[in-house]
This record gives structure tokens, C-alpha cells and sequence, in this order.
């Protein structure tokens, strides 16, 4: 749309209305167009004074792209101060100023139309309608047309886009869909978890606040002699809890929930009106609360020893298994049988492997996860020490699935006479009357809740020689170089004979870090505030884990770490550096001896954490289910619990008569 502003002396004749010079003075808003206007510009004549002299008319016209024009009339005694009459032509005084807004030649084709049909004008009032059409310029055309046709374009690619992106919201949703879980009703959102109804468990929270404020109410109403009110509280409390039941959100509540909810309304009512005091109730929910945090306390305490308990009991499958495998080495003579390709067991060449364990199943799926993934089976060697109890059943198994091509070994820790109290400190303090008061006699708790904190350092495990046995690895396989060794409760998913390559840079210990911003570093496994270990280690050295490390036996001699662990075992006969265990000893023993490896090698946590990083597990070449929740056992974490189970052999008879299965 144009605006034209005519600016012409009430006297002017009719005759001259349009024929005035585009290059005249000009009437402008200076606030509106401030560099209009030059400063220096001779002929500038302040409008005050002319104004008061000549009455003028101010025609604004105004047309549309069909050429439709309309005109109106407003007096120059009615325009604000901010407007200026301005005389850059140098014409008489009683020249026509004008101020075009668009187009100058639109202004010109305007002005020879209005000579020629002065005549078709029509005047209502202040009011000028006044119809023309003009012809246009044809570059005025052929602009509009490129104009159009860049809207047209313009329109079809945001049309095509719009498409698209609803193509893409389509799949989506298809895509959310599949995966949505209708297990639970109303409980999940196939879109965004923000989504999700906020108020899905408004009722549940309700009946389960009512049943707190009836609880209150019923102590003092009993307190208070009001029977009839406490039998009537007390009843609707338990009918409410019946309703509840073990639901987590509303629609898991029984249909009367919504009745007993409400039944429950009318009898707190009730009691409010007759038994609320402020401070008494108050206090009595205050008490409640203290009560509650104790039974909490006590029931985590429980929980714990409970926990610990299960996790140290010997099930009964797995109980069952080696009672089979023991009867049958004896029943059909299999101790005069053994392994083939002993020529093998000391060849450095070849990739070796330390499993000591008591655990025939959970060594079985180590070893078979290892030669399933190698890509050499038969230069893998698998040197498996186990207990007096233990060896029949353990040798049985592997003679009658023994694994393909690989080499395997199987001893029995008694039978190293090298291994003594004389020379073995543990053994020494393991048999010391101390050791045998704090496992059996002294400092035994009271109650289960009492004693949960020590449990786990009164583990079974921590008085096996198995578990201390890797401190002397160099005297069990003299003639080796490199092993790996390898706890009983991981899963192997990647070749390891690439381990065998790394470099250690001259240290003896290969293994993962697993220390996290504060976790898992020297702090939390030894006593700091023994100058021994203060003087002599980092609080803040990252610490690693066993469960697979590569050892430098041939720089493991040349250092005597085994005389290095001996040293610190000796100081630690009070416990006073460290509690129970091989962690943290292997920490001091091999100080600025461990080298590390990248993480992917060796996945932790599968054995407690329920949060790990699942493309991590997926991705790792060993996954170690260290802590109370093994996957034999019940307590298992189920989502990694696939991961074991995939290398049990549970088509095999002695696992069938003892009824395991994937359950």
C-alpha cells in the first residue's frame, strides 16, 4: 500500500489541485524520519508563522495493489508541533508541499490520471473517495511476478517440510509404540516420561495418609477413654490397608478402595472434631516418625545380615553337584585318569590361565566362556587349583567336559607342602589363637541387627588359603612368564590373547582402575589414620580390582612382591592397617606396580549395581559379578543374569539331577 500526503492553500484553485512538482517543499514528521531533514539545508522556513496566516489543507491519499484510492482531508491546524513546513525548491510561498511514501513514479502516473479525471472526484464531507486505475510500470510488474512466484516457492517448501516432519512423528510414534509396556495400566506414556499422569497414585497416597492421622487419632482417643471412636478407627485403618494391599499406584488398588477412602473421610472427621489439639497431635506424629525411622533402621540392619547370610550359604544345587561329580571319580576309578597335552602346562609360549576356586559350576562357565570367544582354543592352558574337599569333583568335571582343544590343570592347594605357617604369614595368623576369637568367640554380636556391620569381614573366604593363593603365583608356575589371572565369578565375552601383548612398562600388575571422582581409592580400603600407611601411600591413588590382571611373573621375582606382601601381612597382624581381605593388601603390595588397562577390558558392579551402563556390558571383554548378588545364587540382579547363564551347560546330566535350570 502507498501513502501520498498533498499538502495545498485553502485559496488554491481547483485547476491546480494536482499540478505541483514532486522536487516542492515538503510537510514531514521530523521525529519519524529524523535524517530527512539537513541540518545545514538553506531555505528552511520554520511553519509556525505560516501557518497562522494561510489555512491548509492536508490530503492524505492512500491506494491498494487493485488501484482502488481514497483520499481524506485534515486541516494544518490540527497537526502536532512536531510537523515542519520545509521549502527546498525555492519555488513562491504559495507552492503545494507533498511526502511520498513508496514509489516516486507511482506518485507521477497518480498525478497525470488526477488531471485527467479531476472531474470524477467526489466529496462527502472531510471525507474524498476517489476511484483509479493506474497502469503500472513494467518493471513494477515484473517485480510483483518474481515476488509471487518466491511465495509460491516459498509455500512448497515449508508444505514439504511440514510433511516430512509429520512423517517423522508418524514413525515415532509407531516406533514408542512397539516398545510401550501395558504390564502396568496407566502407569506409562508411550511419549515422553514428563508426560507421564503426576497424579497416578493421588488415591494411594490419600488412603495411605488417612491410615497415619487414624493411627494418631485412635492413641488418643484410647488415652482419652473414647472407645466406641478408637474401635471405629482402628477397623477402618486395617480395612484400608486391606484395600491398599501391595499396590504401588491407583490402578492396582481393589475396586472399594475408592469406598474405603471415603469411609475413612467421615470418621476422621469425626475424631477431629472431637479429639484435635495442635500440640497433641504433633507430638504424636512426631513420635510416630521417630518410631518409624528406628524400625527402618533395625529392618536395613536385618536386611544386611540377611543379605550377607545368603550370599555366604552353599545352595542346594550347588551343594548337590560335587557330591555327584565325588561319587562318581571314586564309583568308576577316575583318579588314575588325567588330562592329555601336559607337555603344555610350562610352555611360555602359550596363553595362561590362574583360576582358583571351590565353585565347580562357576568355574566351568569361566573356563567354557573363555575357549567358546578364543580364537586359538588350543593355546589356551587353564591352571585351576581348588581345595581338598573340592579336587574329585573338580577334576571329574573337566574330565568328562573337557573343553575344546584347550589344556587344562587341576590341583589341590593341600598338596603344596611349600605353603606353610613358616613361611606363609596368613597361615600364621590364620591358625593364631587372636584369629580364632575374632571368627568364633570374641566380639560376636548379641543380635543379628548388632553384628550386620563386621559380618562381611568374618566371610568364610577371607580363612581359605584360595583366596590368598595369588599373592604367590611365581612359586606355584615357576617356569611361566606372563599369566592372567581370573576370579570364578566373571564371564569371558572377547578373545583375551591380546593381553598377553600389552606392555606393562615394566610394572608387574596389569588391571582395570576402578576408582570414580571419590570411590573406590586408597581411602576407603586402608587405615589413614595409621602413620604406617600414611607415610608410606597416597590417600588419593586410584585403586583397581582383582578378578582379571595380567602378572609380570619374571618382574614379579626380580621386585619380590611376594616378600613385599609378606612384610605388610606381618605389620598387620592386629588389623590394624586394614580389615580382612586380598584387596586391600594386593593394593599396598603392588603400589606404583599397576599398570592400567583400558576399562573395556574388565566390567565391574554386575555382582551389587543395578544402574551399570548396558552398552558398557555389552561392549566388555570380561564381566565380573563381584559382590553379594552372584548369578548362581537367587539374588541375582535379573537383567545380567543372561549373561552367566548363557555358558552353563544345562543339558548336562549331573547339572539335570540336581535341577538346575535357567530358573
Amino acid at each position: 500500500m502507498q501513502v501520498i500526503v498533498h499538502a495545498l492553500l485553502v485559496k488554491a484553485q481547483a485547476s491546480n489541485l494536482f499540478t505541483f512538482d514532486r522536487e516542492s517543499r515538503h510537510f514531514s514528521q521530523l521525529n519519524d524520519c529524523p535524517q530527512c531533514v539537513d541540518t545545514g539545508e538553506q531555505g528552511r522556513i520554520e511553519s509556525a508563522s505560516q501557518q497562522e496566516e494561510k489555512d491548509i489543507d492536508i490530503i492524505v491519499t492512500c491506494n491498494d495493489l487493485s488501484g482502488s484510492m481514497k483520499m481524506r482531508s485534515v486541516k494544518s491546524r490540527d497537526l502536532s508541533a512536531s510537523w515542519v513546513w520545509k521549502d527546498p525548491g525555492g519555488v513562491n510561498g504559495h507552492t503545494l508541499s507533498s511526502k511520498v511514501l513508496g514509489d516516486p513514479l507511482k506518485l507521477e502516473l497518480l498525478l497525470n490520471e488526477s488531471d485527467q479525471h479531476s472531474g470524477e472526484r467526489s466529496y462527502h464531507g472531510s471525507e474524498i473517495q476517489h476511484q483509479l486505475v493506474s497502469p503500472l510500470h513494467p518493471m513494477k510488474l515484473k517485480r510483483r511476478m518474481l515476488r509471487q512466484e518466491r511465495r509460491e516457492r516459498r509455500t512448497a517448501e515449508l508444505i514439504q517440510q511440514s510433511k516430512e516432519t509429520d512423517d517423522k512423528m508418524q514413525e515415532a510414534a509407531i516406533e514408542r509404540a512397539r516398545e510401550f509396556d501395558d504390564t502396568v495400566k496407566g502407569k506409562y506414556s508411550i511419549w515422553r516420561k514428563e508426560y507421564e499422569n503426576p497424579n497416578s497414585d493421588s488415591t494411594l497416597k490419600l488412603m495411605r495418609d488417612q491410615i497415619i492421622m487414624a493411627r494418631a487419632y485412635a492413641t488418643i482417643a484410647k488415652a482419652k477413654n473414647e472407645m466406641v471412636l478408637y474401635d471405629s478407627l482402628i477397623k477402618h485403618s486395617r480395612e484400608s490397608q486391606f484395600a491398599i494391599g501391595e499396590a504401588t499406584s491407583d490402578v492396582e488398588l481393589q475396586p472399594s478402595a475408592f469406598d474405603r477412602a471415603k469411609e475413612m473421610g467421615h470418621i476422621l472427621s469425626t475424631a477431629k472434631d472431637q479429639l484435635y489439639d495442635c500440640i497433641t497431635i504433633a507430638r504424636k506424629l512426631r513420635a510416630m516418625l521417630q518410631s518409624a525411622e528406628g524400625s527402618l533402621n533395625g529392618k536395613k540392619k536385618k536386611s544386611a545380615f540377611l543379605i550377607q547370610l545368603a550370599a555366604k550359604t552353599v545352595t542346594r544345587p550347588l551343594h548337590c553337584i560335587p557330591l555327584l561329580l565325588t561319587t562318581d571319580y571314586y564309583l568308576h576309578g577316575y583318579q588314575d585318569k588325567d588330562f592329555p597335552n601336559k607337555e603344555k602346562l610350562e610352555d611360555p609360549s602359550l596363553y595362561h590361565y590362574a583360576i582358583f576356586s571351590d565353585n565347580v559350576l562357576a568355574t566351568s562357565v569361566v573356563v567354557n566362556s573363555t575357549v567358546l570367544h578364543a580364537k586359538e582354543p588350543e593355546k589356551h592352558v587353564f591352571h585351576i587349583v581348588t581345595d581338598k574337599l573340592n579336587f574329585a569333583a573338580m577334576k571329574m568335571w573337566f574330565l568328562v567336559n573337557p573343553p575344546a582343544g584347550a589344556v587344562i590343570q587341576v590341583e589341590n592347594v593341600d598338596e603344596f607342602t611349600w605353603l606353610n605357617s613358616s613361611y606363609c604369614p596368613v597361615l600364621r595368623q590364620l591358625e593364631s589363637a587372636k584369629m580364632k576369637d575374632y571368627y568364633f568367640k570374641a566380639h560376636q554380636a548379641s543380635s543379628i541387627t548388632s553384628g550386620a556391620d563386621q559380618l562381611k569381614y568374618r566371610n568364610p573366604k577371607y580363612l581359605s588359603m584360595l583366596n590368598h593363593l595369588r599373592f604367590y603365583l611365581p612359586e606355584v608356575y615357576p617356569k611361566l612368564d606372563k599369566i592372567l589371572f581370573l576370579d570364578d565369578d566373571i564371564v569371558v565375552q572377547k578373545d583375551l590373547s591380546p593381553l598377553w601383548s600389552v606392555d606393562l612398562q615394566g610394572r608387574v600388575n596389569g588391571a582395570v582402575e576402578t576408582c570414580k571422582e571419590s570411590f573406590h581409592r586408597f581411602d576407603k580400603y586402608l587405615n589413614f589414620s595409621n602413620p604406617k600407611i600414611s607415610e608410606n601411600f597416597d590417600p588419593n591413588a586410584c585403586g583397581w580390582a582383582f578378578g582379571m590382571n595380567v602378572f609380570d611373573l619374571k618382574e614379579w621375582r626380580k621386585r619380590n612382591i611376594t616378600g613385599i606382601y609378606h612384610h605388610w601381612q606381618e605389620m598387620n597382624e592386629e588389623r590394624a592397617l586394614w580389615k580382612l581381605g586380598t584387596l586391600p593388601p594386593g593394593l599396598i603390595t603392588f603400589y606404583n606396580l599397576t599398570y592400567p588397562l583400558e576399562r573395556s577390558w574388565h566390567v565391574l558392579g554386575l555382582g551389587y549395581d543395578p544402574a551399570l551402563n548396558q552398552t558398557a556390558i555389552q561392549n566388555a571383554a570380561v564381566v565380573h559379578y563381584n559382590g553379594n548378588y552372584k548369578p548362581w545364587l537367587d539374588l541375582a540382579i535379573a537383567k545380567y543374569k543372561s549373561y552367566w547363564s548363557a555358558y552353563v551347560m544345562f543339558d548336562n546330566p549331573y547339572l539335570r539331577l540336581c535341577n538346575v535350570d535357567e530358573q
